[in-house]
């Protein structure tokens, strides 16, 4: 069987087809999952599956009954023309016309090629959606209201006609009093609240499937859900987006040849960010007007590669979003990182952990590779280690002699994903987003240069991170903080033990792997015994009848005793031809 068909995507395809009509149990679906006040965006996002040929889905999760009970008609015209393409086009067709939520969650599942195979991958980082910019008359009440004037009258030469729209708002240009240029980032009214309604029932869907569905609970939906919302909540946030940019730039200010505009925080808002105007080509206009490895593209691409791997390696905060559009070059080989509303963020310990995997595989430690897998999938009690084990070995030695700036840092990470997948293991969300980083990183410094090297830019930061964390004096001070972290802790973690052991909430829970399979074989045995006995019985009192001279007789014996003596045997045999077939297995 194919280790790879448990990807999330398939099984959860798979269980949607072929679940019962309603999958919600006696009480109405719309009671259980839904305010009133979502009536109306069910109903669209249930007729745009439909739509697309997906009406099945719609069925099988019982949403078309009861909102046609509830007056709200489906659309199901237009589904034949689509049902001739792949199911995964069909959706992402879908994810599009349902608006800025649907196709950011395609796009974050897009990151997540642990969870979905190769061909949903592919086709859900095409999406994007076609936006109409709004008009200015409608956001001019919305300006009013964040700045209290009219924005024609605080800033000079504002352009009523926006630079570029996008799902979550759009921008114009203008100028400041002093006659610096400025834009404005101007979020699209209504959007929250359109937003925070497909949250929710993305929510309830989420949970619907874990309780439902326990096939798909390892895949953490609810988790991967949450973890989305309050993304894209982030986003929605432009004031959270400034302070993201003023601390990246902060970070960046030693580095004379990178920068992020400036924020103008006197008139920035939650639905309003205002910034410094940036002059200069964006990386997909330099790279398609430029021949690989021409002109400044090798620099720029070493400087852009040196300062995203600052950011992530020693900041901890880092552009989570460096495709061509976000990056802009300017004279002298300098850059300008635009757009900093996705940023990730790695821990100490996770830093450590991805520099642990990468010495574990030129080191040739299968133990330690295995052991970073599981502490990143966390509790994940299906996995079959030794399996894991073996293809850690075969992952190690195609790697095997080689030095780490030897090796190409994508075709690594893409085989420990496929590793993961292949396992049912699930990467956690900070390093699905580092991994989308490295390759938008190599892919891009390949476009300014063929010979880019990720990897041997990674090299000397790997080398000085490990020997920083083996140094003495480090692993001393997180010895000496762990257990100093322990004596904090103990005394609470003993009140907890024994609050809940005066609850009566004090559970020990022990398990014997075999256990089940052992009781399998005694209950087995058991049967067998007993149908032995029974057969050595009815031998013994058919022999016994077959001495009486009473009743039918067949060749001078009595038949119903022959009949009992030869369906004992019979029993007998299936018994003992039991028995020899196990101790065959």
């Amino acid at each position: 069987m194919d280790r790879a068909s448990g990807v999330w995507a398939t099984r959860a395809w798979g269980w949607l087809r072929a679940a019962p009509v309603s999958i919600v149990g006696p009480m109405s679906v719309l009671d259980v999952l839904f305010a009133a006040r979502d009536l109306g965006r069910l109903q669209e996002i249930a007729s745009t599956f439909a739509r697309h040929g997906l009406g099945d889905v719609v069925q099988r999760m019982g949403l078309s009954g009861p909102l046609e009970r509830a007056g709200r008609a489906l659309h199901w015209s237009g589904a034949d023309q689509l049902r001739e393409m792949p199911t995964h086009e069909r959706v992402r067709r879908a994810l599009e016309q349902l608006g800025p939520t649907f196709v950011k969650f395609g796009q974050l599942l897009a990151t997540r090629p642990d969870l979905l195979s190769p061909d949903w991958i592919t086709e859900f980082e095409r999406l994007h959606q076609a936006v109409t910019p709004v008009p200015f008359a409608e956001l001019l009440p919305q300006l009013e209201e964040d700045l209290g004037a009219d924005p024609r009258e605080l800033f000079e030469g504002f352009d009523e006609t926006p630079l570029a729209a996008g799902s979550i708002g759009q921008v114009h240009s203008a100028r400041l009093s002093d006659g610096r240029r400025v834009v404005l980032k101007i979020r699209r009214p209504g959007i929250r609240a359109k937003v925070e309604a497909d949250l929710r029932l993305l929510e309830r869907f989420a949970e619907l499937t874990e309780q439902e569905l326990p096939e798909l609970r390892r895949y953490r939906p609810v988790q991967m859900v949450r973890l989305f919302s309050r993304t894209l909540r982030e986003e929605l946030d432009l004031s959270l987006e400034a302070r993201n940019t003023e601390l990246i730039g902060r970070n960046l200010a030693d580095d004379e040849f990178v920068e992020v505009p400036e924020v103008i925080d006197e008139f920035t808002r939650e639905r309003l960010l205002v910034l410094a105007f940036v002059d200069g080509v964006s990386a997909g206009e330099w790279a398609h007007e430029h021949e690989p490895g021409t002109g400044e593209g090798p620099l720029l691409a070493a400087r852009g590669a040196d300062a995203i791997l600052k950011m992530i390696f020693v900041d901890g905060i880092y552009h989570a979003d460096p495709h061509p559009g976000n990056v802009f070059f300017q004279p002298q080989a300098r850059l300008v990182l635009l757009d900093c509303g996705m940023v990730g963020r790695l821990s100490e310990r996770r830093r450590e952990e991805f520099m642990n995997l990468l010495v574990a595989v030129f080191k040739r430690d299968e133990r330690r590779v295995v052991a970073v897998l599981l502490d990143w999938a966390g509790d994940e009690e299906e996995v079959d280690t030794e399996l894991l084990a073996q293809d850690a070995r075969a992952f190690i030695d195609r790697y095997h002699g080689a030095k780490l700036g030897d090796v190409d840092l994508q075709a690594v990470l893409g085989d420990v994903v496929d590793m993961v997948r292949e396992n049912g293991l699930i990467l956690p969300a900070d390093m699905s987003s580092l991994i989308r980083v490295f390759a938008l990183l190599d892919n891009l410094g390949r476009e300014l240069d063929p010979d880019f090297d990720l990897t041997s830019k990674i090299q000397p930061m790997a080398e000085r991170a490990i020997r920083e964390q083996h140094s003495l004096l480090n692993v001393l001070g997180r010895q000496t903080e762990d257990l100093a972290g322990l004596v904090r802790e103990l005394p609470r973690d003993l009140r907890q033990l024994f609050d809940k052991a005066r609850r009566g909430k004090l559970r020990l829970e022990v398990r014997v792997n075999r256990l089940p399979e052992f009781g399998d074989r005694i209950t087995e045995s058991a049967n067998r015994v007993t149908v032995g006995m029974i057969t050595a019985a009815l031998i013994v009192g058919t022999s016994i009848a077959m001495t009486v001279d009473k009743g039918p007789m067949l060749l001078g014996i009595p038949v119903l005793g022959l009949l009992g003596f030869l369906t004992s045997c019979a029993v007998g045999a299936g018994l003992l031809w039991s028995i020899l077939r196990s101790g065959r297995r």
